[in-house]
């Protein structure tokens, strides 16, 4: 596992519920990060070619391209060199190992589940980027 670096991180958040934009939104920025969001995994994907992210936090299941297979295509273009690398977490309700192993089968790095705990998210994200302010 590699950590980002820079002063301000900044995480892309793929969403599509308004309730959990507020709430991720929320938490990404009491932890001093910066952050965008895509409602869904066509809108994540325009996005991250015009400017990679250091993290993506990526809902499964969402209406058009869900969760899955934006990482899919992601991981793909990163592994054709047009693409910066960098770490995609799944986000879902749903915990069970066949859901986990279907994130990491996509490509995802980690698998978070919904509802999102402050400190559970602040502990897996220094995992990955160095949180601001943080001992981390």
């Amino acid at each position: 596992m590699s950590v980002a670096v820079q002063a301000e991180a900044e995480v892309l958040l793929v969403e599509d519920n308004p309730i959990n934009q507020v709430v991720a939104l929320e938490f990404l920025k009491l932890m001093g990060l910066q952050s965008r969001l895509a409602q869904d995994g066509l809108e994540a994907m325009e996005q991250c070619r015009f400017k990679a992210p250091d993290l993506v936090l990526m809902d499964i299941q969402m209406p058009g391209m869900d969760g899955l297979e934006c990482a899919r295509r992601l991981r793909e273009l990163q592994r054709q060199g047009q693409m910066a690398h960098f770490p995609i977490l799944a986000l879902t309700a749903h915990a069970l190992e066949t859901d986990v192993l279907a994130s990491m089968n996509a490509g995802m790095d980690e698998h978070l589940t919904k509802p999102l705990d402050f400190a559970a998210l602040r502990n897996r994200l220094s995992r990955w980027l160095k949180l601001p302010g943080g001992n981390d």
